[in-house]
């Protein structure tokens, strides 16, 4: 098997990423959380962008066609697989976008994309032109028919992959701070200790990811042991965004527990995301199910 990504794959990711740096920085996260309180504490506190702003992140995305990545281009999405659709949500993840992009891509696209006479009421191209957020009555929470299995391993992958985006994310933070702060004279990051933590961090993400790219494929490929790669990836990855954070938080001592502070930020958006569309023990369970132990 060749594993390799193809060129409009990555041109893609590249777009989205240079899209979403511009869009989606830490200041428009915050602007969905809720108000800080009159003392400027609570989930929201620090410096926030604007609600337009933050509906604008929303808006680009379906103009660049990102909500439609997995409908035909005949049903008027871009008609990519899950394969690129894994590695846009990864770039998702990397700045924690404040919306259910999972959601629409890897489930209510789909279904709305289908040309099938019970989904011709609503159309894909007018929700995609519109850039409404679509109706959470498409969301699926596990699996029931065949339909309902691939909609929920799509999502299941989905959600591994903003878990390795969040990974990354909070590990770049991580290495810039250890590099900046200062202890006896020197960064903090050359003491034996952090580095071990940040390589313990990297270690996870480098097992992690190939696990979803892998899992990706399967999906898209139609494999047959495609709801067990699935499984293994979103359990890898949700191990993965849980130790990444631990460690650091670790290097960043009390700062990084602060509402003010980044980190935060990424953080509480993985600890949702590892329970989602099933735990790693749920899919843990499913792995071994399928390997008949």
């Amino acid at each position: 098997m060749r594993f390799s990504f193809t060129e409009d794959q990555l041109a893609l990711r590249e777009a989205v990423r240079d899209l979403l740096a511009k869009e989606c920085p830490p200041e428009v996260v915050r602007a969905a959380w809720p108000e800080p309180d009159a003392d400027g504490q609570g989930p929201g506190a620090g410096a926030r962008s604007t609600p337009e702003q933050l509906a604008a992140v929303w808006h680009h995305l379906a103009e660049m066609g990102v909500l439609g990545l997995l409908v035909p281009e005949a049903h008027g999405g871009l008609g990519f697989d899950e394969v690129a659709a894994a590695l846009v949500l990864e770039e998702t993840g990397y700045v924690a976008v404040p919306h259910p992009v999972v959601e629409t891509v890897c489930v209510a696209a789909p279904v709305l994309g289908d040309p099938a006479p019970d989904r011709s009421k609503v159309g894909w191209g007018e929700v995609a032109i519109s850039g409404t957020v679509l109706d959470k009555s498409l969301d699926l929470r596990g699996p029931g028919g065949k339909a309902d299995e691939v909609a929920f391993d799509r999502a299941a992958l989905g959600t591994a992959a903003q878990l390795i985006g969040l990974s990354r994310r909070m590990l770049d933070l991580t290495v810039a701070y250890v590099i900046e702060r200062k202890q006896f004279g020197v960064a903090i990051g050359s003491f034996q200790a952090v580095k071990h933590h940040l390589a313990d961090a990297r270690l996870q993400l480098e097992f992690a990811a190939p696990a979803v790219h892998r899992a990706a494929w399967s999906l898209a490929t139609s494999d047959p042991n495609a709801a067990r790669d699935v499984s293994m990836a979103k359990a890898l990855a949700s191990d993965c965004a849980h130790l990444v954070g631990r460690k650091a938080l670790q290097c960043h001592g009390g700062i990084g527990y602060t509402v003010e502070y980044d980190l935060h930020l990424f953080l509480k958006r993985a600890w949702a995301l590892e329970k989602l569309w099933g735990d790693a023990a749920w899919h843990r369970d499913r792995v071994g199910r399928a390997l008949g132990v």
